[in-house]
């Protein structure tokens, strides 16, 4: 056993005598632990969280239109929908889709609004009312509403309602800062948080109102932004997909329409934050760089203290791979002692960066985000092990002859 080793308790005793300097050394590789295993969990965290969220929408297809279309008369810059479905291609869907599943087309755009003088910025949906309560849901926290909305009326999100401290009933006025002989309208209704969704619909930061009401107020009468079908069978979407887009895009060179599910977002959200995980992850592996070469030159110390007593080792017959063994011995010391630390430091500190970066622990204990600890455990153990060959080499090769003469 390793711990009946004699080369062990050789290693144990000089990390013993030079406790301060060994703990000192053994910092840096309690940093970079900490470093990689809260990036990582915050990473995978993030990943997680994006990945259920998106899942809440998996069974939603975006169509949006992918042809530049100049928008009608009296159209409004403001708007966004000069880019959009027509009339006839929504008839299209709704033809092909049948009763397989929802068709619900959008309007949408980004602007100003002000409430109680307070101004903000965010998205406007323009909706039937009819398909609200298909996609969407109110917070009845904030007062009794109601998603049968009239042109004065509006829903607002959970993240508006909550930095507003809005309830039903408080009024509105959308359009720009200096407009303040714009109408106001009621908030009929605040709807429940959504977060990250693949259906294009953020209505967190958003308002949603009447789509007569929007067309009045920005014109694209019967071009919408995007057309969101809710399919019935999550099994069927790719023969939807499919029917669809024969039905609608018939020159593969120049399609019409673009067509986009959760998947395929979540692949592509998925891979940012995988990017940007590893990017973080790296920053922070250079603290055990900078540890690594501590650990050197605590290694290269100890090495040059004790040159008298590995000369006398050597002589009485001990061979270089017992002495190697006993220094590498030593790093392997600090190394565990600096993953331990650190291990248990990063669950702390994890915790808490995921709690403030996200709001929210529940994937923290996950396999996936928990590996990382005792995986950054295992790299710090593996580079003070790495950085104490050379000095283990060093003082496995010495002439015992000259080493016992040396001066102390």
């Amino acid at each position: 056993m390793i711990k009946g080793d004699i080369f062990f308790n050789l290693a144990v005793r000089s990390v013993r005598l030079n406790f301060l300097r060994s703990m000192l050394a053994a910092i840096g590789i309690v940093i970079g632990v900490v470093a990689i295993s809260s990036m990582g969990m915050l990473g995978t965290n993030m990943q997680l969280e994006v990945k259920d969220q998106l899942s809440a929408s998996a069974n939603t297809i975006v169509i949006s239109s992918d042809t530049v279309r100049m928008g009608p008369v009296g159209f409004s810059p403001s708007s966004s929908a000069a880019t959009g479905v027509t009339k006839d291609e929504l008839t299209k869907i709704k033809t092909v889709v049948g009763s397989n599943g929802t068709v619900i087309p959008i309007y949408s755009t980004n602007t100003e609004f002000t409430i109680n003088s307070i101004s903000g910025r965010g998205s406007v949906y323009g909706l039937d009312p009819i398909d609200i309560p298909k996609f969407l849901s109110l917070n009845q926290s904030y007062g009794n509403g109601t998603t049968d909305i009239g042109g004065g009326q509006v829903l607002v999100g959970a993240d508006i309602a909550e930095n507003f401290d809005l309830k039903v009933g408080t009024r509105i006025r959308i359009g720009s800062f200096s407009s303040a002989s714009r109408p106001e309208l009621r908030i009929a209704g605040v709807l429940q948080p959504r977060g990250t969704v693949a259906d294009g619909v953020s209505t967190d930061n958003g308002i949603v109102v009447n789509d007569n009401w929007y067309t009045n107020e920005y014109g694209g009468d019967d071009e919408w932004n995007q057309v969101n079908i809710i399919v019935n069978d999550v099994d069927n979407i790719d023969d939807i997909e499919s029917a669809v887009s024969a039905k609608l895009n018939t020159n593969p060179k120049t399609p019409v329409i673009r067509i986009r599910d959760a998947t395929s977002q979540l692949a592509t959200e998925t891979a940012a934050l995988s990017t940007v995980t590893t990017f973080i992850m790296a920053i922070g592996g250079i603290s055990l760089l900078v540890a690594a070469v501590s650990i050197f030159n605590v290694m290269m110390m100890s090495v040059s203290e004790r040159v008298q007593e590995i000369g006398i080792l050597l002589s009485i017959g001990t061979e270089t791979g017992e002495v190697r063994r006993m220094f590498l011995y030593e790093a392997f010391i600090l190394g565990l002692l600096g993953a331990a630390v650190g291990g248990i430091c990063s669950l702390a500190i994890g915790y808490t960066v995921v709690e403030a970066m996200i709001g929210t622990t529940a994937y923290f204990f996950e396999p996936a985000s928990i590996l990382y600890v005792p995986a950054a455990m295992l790299i710090g153990v593996v580079v003070c092990v790495i950085s104490g060959m050379y000095p283990a080499w060093r003082a496995s090769n010495m002439d015992p002859i000259d080493a016992i003469r040396s001066e102390e």
